[in-house]
Order: structure tokens, then sequence, then C-alpha cells
């Protein structure tokens, strides 16, 4: 196999484990967003519709899409005359003032025409979101550290189930006197839907926040134990190597969470019936599904899934915290990471070896 056949495998292997930031010469600008160009700009042509209101009459609309057109080409040969290029020419990469045009551009239209406020906010949010994806799933291999970790998942909670032990039997105590009283089901059968999800999302917040805390330290000690003979890893390529370790304990998070709200589900249908339901929360009941059994009937309710789902939601707070504060969990989770990641760093040592030699 030949020097250049070597390379291309070690940059595979390395997409494969969730590292591509491991390949030298890696460039979001020219790697990642060249590459969706053609989706972006499909995007791009659909928002200038946003310059039209529903409400207004065709030609209304024609007119403000016509400005939009204007609107848009005026706003990109300014800025590609401000980056030394013609007016009208294609950007042979997309860097920050072309995505930054990308966002901004198509959520002034429906500001420009109409004084649509909400629109604009939204396009703008849609816009950072389609980037924010782009750049995690093609730049740090979201997909590849996914399925890296679900390959090792059952591992990993082995290595969990000390923690487990110590956490859950104290959690599951709390939580079924949780579930079982008038409060709990007041507080999540009754909230707006958006409010629920804000209540659901400050939980996730705070739990990330626990688990990304101690990244940092622990993607240098992996470093330290995995990557010692090699060189040094630059900024982008440690942020690499904590994502996989963030990643990887969320996912066990997330089957715990997962788990415990399947498991108030099923109880709920089994055992709180309809007159205590509906006397915790001063109303009948949105039922979804109906299950008749052997003469029983079993319902699953709007109420016991918001229920369910706000202490699966609470839950994996609890046990994030506990990851953090678990100093056994964590030096048999890292031990093993550290033995998987080892491969990844030892064949980093030769990958550079041989861009060194073709150099």
């Amino acid at each position: 196999m030949s020097s250049g056949d070597q390379v291309a495998a070690y940059e595979r292997q390395f997409r494969r484990a969730g590292l591509p930031m491991f390949v030298q010469g890696f460039s979001a600008s020219t790697n990642v967003f060249n590459r969706a160009a053609p989706v972006l700009g499909l995007v791009f042509l659909g928002e200038i519709l946003g310059a039209g209101q529903l409400d207004w009459s065709w030609w209304q609309n024609v007119l403000a899409i016509c400005g939009g057109v204007a609107f848009v080409l005026a706003g990109i040969a300014i800025i590609n005359m401000a980056q030394g290029r013609p007016a009208r020419a294609v950007p042979n990469r997309l860097g920050k003032t072309e995505l930054a045009a990308f966002v901004i551009l198509p959520a002034l239209l429906p500001l420009i025409f109409g004084g649509q406020l909400g629109s604009a906010a939204t396009t703008i949010a849609v816009n950072l979101l389609i980037l924010l994806l782009i750049y995690a799933v093609f730049v740090y291999g979201l997909l590849a550290i996914l399925r890296w970790v679900f390959g090792r998942l059952a591992g990993q909670l082995r290595s969990s189930l000390g923690l487990l032990a110590k956490a859950v039997p104290l959690l599951a105590i709390f939580a079924l006197l949780s579930f079982a009283s008038q409060e709990m089901w007041q507080i999540f059968a009754t909230l707006s839907d958006f409010a629920y999800v804000c209540t659901i999302g400050l939980f996730v917040l705070l739990g990330s926040a626990f688990l990304a805390v101690r990244v940092p330290l622990e993607t240098r000690r992996l470093e330290r134990e995995a990557g010692a003979e090699g060189p040094p890893l630059s900024r982008s390529q440690r942020f690499n190597v904590g994502l996989v370790l963030f990643v990887s304990q969320a996912l066990q998070v997330l089957f715990v969470s997962l788990s415990i709200g399947a498991f108030f589900v099923l109880f709920g249908m089994l055992a709180i019936d309809e007159a205590a339901r509906e006397s915790w929360i001063g109303r009948p009941v949105d039922v979804l599904v109906t299950v008749s059994i052997g003469g029983d009937q079993f319902e699953l309710s709007k109420e016991l899934l918001r229920v369910a789902g706000g202490l699966a939601a609470f839950s994996g707070f609890y046990f994030a915290v506990a990851m953090l504060t678990d100093s056994t969990y964590r030096e048999e989770f890292l031990e093993e990471l550290t033995d998987e990641m080892r491969t990844s760093f030892k064949a980093r040592i030769a990958y550079l070896s041989l861009i060194r030699g073709a150099a």
C-alpha cells in the first residue's frame, strides 16, 4: 500500500472514530460549507419568498419578492466588493462573512417588506440551526461520534452499574413519592405547552452543564495517558475529543432518563385510576390510547406522558450530577475510554509521520 493510500486509510479511521479534526489541513470553509453550498443556496432562495405576506394580493407579493431579489443581489454585490471580488463573482469558499450573509440577508426581507419581526427572528433562528447542524455533523463528525458511542454503549453502561446501584434507589424512592402526589400532576399536567417545554429544557440544560464542566480536564488527562507519545493536540482537536467524552456520558444519562420515563408511563397506566387522576388535576384527562386486557381498561393520557416526562427529565439531571461527583465511576469510565481512544492516538502518530515523510 502506498503512503497516499495509508494516509487516506488513517483519515477514514479518524472519521469513523468521530475524530475528523485529527485530519491535517481540515477546514470548515473549504471542506464542509463549500460542499453544502447547493443546499444553503436552495434554502436562501426559498427564504426570499419571506418578503411576501399571505394576506397581500398576488401583485403585491410579486412586487415584494422582486424587491427582495434586488435587495439580496445588492447585498451580495456589496459583500463581494468588500472581499475584493467582482460584484457578480461566485465565492470559491464560504467564510464567516458569507455565512453571516446567509443568516442575516433573508431575515431582513420580512422586516423591510411588512415589518414582520417574528418572521425575521424565525428566519435567523432557522438559518443558525442549519449551520449548527452542518457544523456538528460534518466538522466534528457528530453522526460518526454517535455511531462510535452506540457501538460501545453496553460496555459504558456496565461501567456505570456501580453508580446506578447507588444513585437509582434514592432517586426511585423520590420519584415514586412524587409521581403519586397531587402537586406533581398539577404542575406538569396544567402547564402550557411552551412552559412545559421550557421546564424540560431547563433540566436538560442544567444536566448538560454538569456533564460539560469536567470535560476539559478529562480531555487533557486522556491526551496525557493515550497520546503522550505524539505532538500536543490543537484546540479544535481537544474540542473534538471532548465532544466524544460528552456524547458518551450524555447517552448514558439519556438511557437512564428514558428508562425511568417508560417505567412511569407503564406504572401510571396500571396503578393510577381515572378517579385519582381527575381528583389531582381537577378535570377529565385527555386520553390518547385505551388498552383492554382481561376485562380491565388501561388508559394512556396526555397528562400521564407529561408527568412521566417531567420525572424523566429530573432523573436525568440527578444522574448527571451523580456522574460528576462519583469519583469511582469517573475512574472506570475514563479508563475504559482511554483504552478505546489509545488506538486513535497511536494512529495519529503514524499518520503524522507519513505526512511529514511525504513532505
